[in-house]
């Protein structure tokens, strides 16, 4: 894919190279040469440059990008005003970093299709990670719903999914189970699947179901 990232501060700076790791073209800019300088040697191209410069982001080809990530959430008029020009622009995703929900609505109002808090989601994860050490890792849909990795608890170890109905006790869904002996993962595994001790669930649900679902005995 044809990617931009705007804004290399240390979110933009290390997406930018983790979405060259993963074989996509990537476009860099920031107004600031040093933050551009940390990332030239890695990405397709690496520009110095005013993001809210509509005329430079269209000569740029930044309107032809399959997605956008603006990550100059500090600065909210220019996270705005860039929001807006990308999006007149046509470019189909947007993602931009906020920093409150007031410029969170902002955003969304004037184009961005998803909007990111950083700091704020990796300190939930951590917090809950430190809280209840069985949660390995997890990921907030909405205000609601979440994703989670855990260790199974000892209550349903040794028993088939058949035999849980996780879905029915705890209103929860299966997704995928990794095993760590051997290393492989089963995708919606089947109801005769053998939970261990040594597998890692990962399932979708309330917030709430999840935590039931933590504290089985």
């Amino acid at each position: 894919m044809n990617l931009a990232v705007i804004g290399l501060g240390q979110f933009g700076s290390s997406l930018a190279l983790e979405l060259k790791k993963l074989k996509h073209h990537v476009t860099a800019l920031d107004s600031d040469a040093r933050a551009v300088a940390r990332v030239q040697d890695v990405v397709d191209q690496a520009v110095v440059a005013d993001c809210t410069d509509r005329s430079l982001l269209e000569e740029l080809g930044l309107g032809l990008v399959d997605g956008a990530v603006i990550s100059v959430g500090d600065h909210l008029g220019a996270s705005i005003l860039t929001t807006l020009h990308l999006k007149e622009m046509g470019v189909g995703r947007i993602v931009a970093k906020a920093t409150s929900p007031e410029h969170e609505k902002i955003l969304k109002r004037v184009g961005a299709g998803e909007v990111v808090f950083p700091e704020r989601d990796a300190a939930q994860r951590l917090a809950r990670s430190l809280a209840d050490p069985n949660l390995l890792d997890f990921l907030p849909i909405g205000d609601e719903f979440s994703v989670a990795e855990l260790a199974p608890p000892a209550a349903i170890v040794g028993k088939s999914l058949a035999e849980l109905n996780l879905r029915r006790k705890y209103e929860v869904n299966v997704i995928a189970v990794r095993e760590l002996v051997p290393e492989r993962t089963h995708l919606v595994p089947g109801p005769d699947y053998v939970l261990k001790d040594s597998d890692v669930l990962v399932v979708a649900g309330r917030q709430e179901d999840l935590e039931r679902l933590r504290q089985a005995k």
